[in-house]
């Protein structure tokens, strides 16, 4: 029997883009799919387009909630699956292929975790790539070099969040970072590499990157070697921004 992959979406205040998510994972070929959605109790019509797929969607939760990774624990906590991924609810997948070439790597290799390559669109044309998040294999130490994985590729064992938590509510900005600077270079899990773009993530707009921005996301990842007991290299927390140039160009 092939493993159950829960796939959990927030949302909040969505309607201009969930359906696409939601479409990206019913359309996959892979059948063994638990959906969950947690909204955080949206005023427009987010709701009315999930219940259009109702059917479909396995959990969907409305409720207050204390910011984006407080809902992501929620679907975690309410996950049945065997492997968990979390898709935003302005990602969608790249194709209909995506969960089932990453359960068939999942199995081929025994892993705890996996993660893949990302592209960024355009916001209203999300055919046009504007960025590409190519990961490349992971090598142990590479967390000093400022390397992570996109975290919207990122599928983990529902064991390991049991063994080593969910994501850490103290930070804002940078507790998708924490949690895989935990599970890959503190735990040293299995980890597993897919070499293709598997997510589209739309942009959120060159504006929203200002230097007070950077500081206060270079305080969080900070943070969180801190409360991890790891310390980073000198340049590790400066090399973190700068190893994402290249995907302009790439």
């Amino acid at each position: 029997m092939h493993p159950k992959v829960s796939i959990v979406t927030v949302c909040y205040n969505s309607a201009s883009t969930i359906e696409d998510t939601i479409k990206s994972v019913l359309s996959q070929t892979y059948t063994n799919i638990e959906y969950i959605i947690v909204d955080g109790k949206s005023s427009d019509n987010t709701l009315d387009i999930v219940s259009n797929y109702k059917t479909n969607i396995a959990k969907v939760v409305s409720e207050k909630d204390n910011g984006l990774y407080d809902a992501i624990n929620k679907g975690i906590n309410l996950s049945t699956g065997e492997i968990v991924a979390i898709l935003n609810s302005d990602d969608f997948y790249q194709d209909e292929q995506v969960i089932e070439d990453i359960v068939k790597l999942f199995e081929k290799e025994q892993l705890d975790a996996c993660y893949a390559d990302l592209v960024y669109v355009d916001k209203l044309d999300t055919q046009k790539v504007t960025r590409l998040w190519k990961s490349g294999y992971y090598k142990k130490g590479m967390f000093f070099k400022g390397w992570m994985p996109p975290h919207p590729t990122f599928f983990v064992q529902k064991a390991i969040y049991e063994k080593f938590g969910t994501f850490n509510l103290t930070l804002k900005s940078a507790a998708d970072y924490e949690i895989m600077l935990r599970f890959i270079h503190k735990h040293n899990i299995k980890l597993g590499y897919l070499p293709r773009v598997i997510v589209r993530m739309r942009e959120g707009g060159i504006s929203n990157i200002t230097l007070k921005n950077r500081i206060k996301a270079n305080r969080e990842d900070k943070k969180a070697w801190i409360i991890n007991d790891l310390k980073p290299k000198p340049f590790t927390l400066i090399f973190k921004p700068l190893s994402k140039i290249g995907q302009f160009f790439k």
